[in-house]
């Protein structure tokens, strides 16, 4: 029998939310076992929160920042933590649930850090109530919970025993094992929006070899592509990618194929093309090639030498006209001047669903870069310019977009 992943979240981001009840000194647990798990976890407390467990331990235990402050200043594009919060979750859990913060999640209020990220939130949202029995059993309360759970968000618990105020009944949260146990549940890739869904993604750049030692080529690591192959692989997608020479890791539960030309490279997509839902091409192909590439290495002689090239094939325009043509086809363009006009022509010119389009000249911006500055357009005329942010970010936003395309058609 295969041992169970030592990592089950590895690369997940889950936000915790702690808001005031006794049971919130528990919540250290969880999210210990959470990073355990691999998970990149946020912690986010109510000013009420604080009087019973500090922000210092929840530091501690995910060696970031606890954001306890909506009002604190940030760096760009960050600029309002809950906004930031919202953005970064995969799920949300708000352990312990008071009666309180229950009652303002069911009517919409927002008038704290928790709650307004609460609410600005597109991610799964997991309520652990906690409380006294009377509170919990309570029809205001109960009336919450039922319009809570109407709008889909999940609970689990309260459990039935000893509670904080010393009284025996319904109201006590669970358990912080049972708690991570449906995190695991929601996070399972088999719940994912993009569950049973087949991806190709080309990623990193190739090599055009001139001889034996020189090539053609170009800065890209693949550090983008594998961004979007691993986001596509949490959202529950079956996922290859065609990858380029880089020294950069494989996201667990990619297939990797691995390429070093963009012939390769072109064959490898061709074979795997017939069921596809999304292709996405990523990777930076060298635009030309060698005419001739010598068997030997090329001897410096101190004269000039002339090479002349030919140009590679373009695999995604071949992607967007083939019989086995995926759903929807992303493409990107890294460009020098002129953006917009560039990346608008190549869309129409190849027949593209969308298209990511990036200024390679801007710092953090590009080939080799941990961040990315990009445009995202598509042929339905949407345009969404965002803010430079890591590449994982970029990634998941645009899996969102994707899977709107997905939907529309």
């Amino acid at each position: 029998m295969a041992e169970p992943c030592p990592t089950p979240l590895l690369g997940r981001r889950v936000v915790v939310a702690v808001s005031g009840g006794v049971a919130a000194y528990k919540i250290a647990a969880l999210v210990s076992r959470l990073v355990q798990d691999g998970a990149e976890v946020r912690v986010a407390m109510t000013e009420a929160a604080q009087r019973f467990i500090g922000p210092v331990t929840f530091r501690g235990l995910t060696n970031r920042p606890v954001a306890v402050d909506m009002w604190a200043d940030l760096p760009e594009p960050e600029a309002y933590e809950h906004i930031a919060l919202a953005r970064f979750a995969e799920l949300l859990v708000l352990a312990p649930a008071t009666a309180n913060t229950l009652a303002k999640l069911a009517h919409g209020l927002a008038d704290n850090l928790v709650t307004t990220t609460l609410l600005a939130t597109q991610a799964p949202i997991l309520l652990a109530p906690a409380m006294n029995a009377a509170m919990w059993e309570n029809p205001l309360t109960q009336a919450n919970v039922a319009r809570l759970r109407e709008a889909g968000f999940h609970f689990v618990g309260p459990e039935t025993g000893r509670l904080g105020c010393g009284e025996t009944g319904a109201g006590r949260m669970s358990e912080p094992e049972d708690i991570r146990a449906v995190v695991l549940a929601l996070l399972s890739p088999e719940n994912g929006p993009l569950a049973g869904r087949r991806v190709l993604i080309t990623a990193g750049p190739t090599r055009e070899w001139l001889d034996p030692v020189r090539f053609l080529s170009n800065p890209s690591t693949g550090k983008m592509g594998l961004a979007l192959a691993q986001e596509a692989a949490a959202r529950g997608a079956q996922v290859t990618v065609v990858l380029g020479p880089t020294t950069e890791s494989v996201p667990p539960g990619v297939e990797a194929v691995r390429v070093d030309t963009a012939k390769q490279m072109r064959q490898a997509v061709a074979a795997r093309l017939a069921g596809i839902d999304v292709f996405i091409g990523a990777a930076a192909v060298a635009d030309y090639r060698p005419e001739a590439s010598a068997e030997q290495k090329l001897k410096k002689t101190g004269a000039p030498v002339e090479v002349s090239l030919q140009p590679t094939v373009d695999i995604i325009a071949e992607v967007a006209v083939s019989p086995d043509r995926p759903t929807v086809v992303v493409g990107f363009a890294a460009e020098s001047q002129d953006l917009e006009s560039q990346a608008a022509a190549k869309l129409e010119r190849k027949g593209l669903d969308l298209i990511v389009a990036n200024d390679i000249t801007q710092p953090g911006s590009g080939f080799g870069t941990d961040t990315n500055e990009v445009l995202l357009l598509d042929h339905t005329g949407k345009r969404e310019q965002l803010a430079r942010m890591p590449k994982r970010t970029v990634a998941e936003r645009i899996w969102e977009r994707v899977e709107e395309l997905l939907g529309n058609r």
